[in-house]
């Protein structure tokens, strides 16, 4: 699959079993460490439309703290999908971008959104028949 395929197909894709004690780590979970917190995720869909410096991200960021956008920016960079640039001037600037690696990451998250569109309904429904048919099992 090309890196720009964002079609999703019905059938389970070929995957080898990863973290079982007989197969060695492929590092998906380090990955997923990675960009499976939600503020990774924004971070990456925000730096998709170019280059932003620190307070325009907190802005469009919804309910991000400073400290989290701080901490996330910094493990983007440390995994070299963000570029943090400073500029010598007074103040400093500093903006952020992402790395040919992390522009690559953007064609998966679209695909990953687009599958949450076109899925929203079906899981809606698939939760409200799970809730009806074991109330008091609060699992969100």
């Amino acid at each position: 699959m090309s890196l720009t395929h964002t079609g999703v197909t019905n059938n389970p894709a070929d995957l080898e079993p990863c973290g079982r004690e007989d197969h060695p780590d492929c590092g998906i979970r380090d990955v997923l460490d990675r960009i499976g917190d939600k503020w990774s995720v924004l971070v990456i869909v925000e730096l998709a439309g170019g280059p932003r410096r620190f307070r325009e991200l907190q802005r469009a960021i919804d309910g991000i703290s400073q400290r989290m956008l701080t901490l996330t920016v910094r493990r983007l960079e440390r995994d070299g999908l963000v570029l943090r640039t400073v500029y010598p001037t007074v103040p400093a600037q500093v903006d952020y971008r992402l790395t040919e690696t992390g522009a690559g990451l953007t064609h998966l998250v679209k695909a990953l959104a687009d599958w949450s569109l076109a899925h929203r309904g079906v899981i809606a429904e698939a939760r409200r028949a799970y809730d009806g048919a074991h109330p008091g099992h609060d699992i969100r």
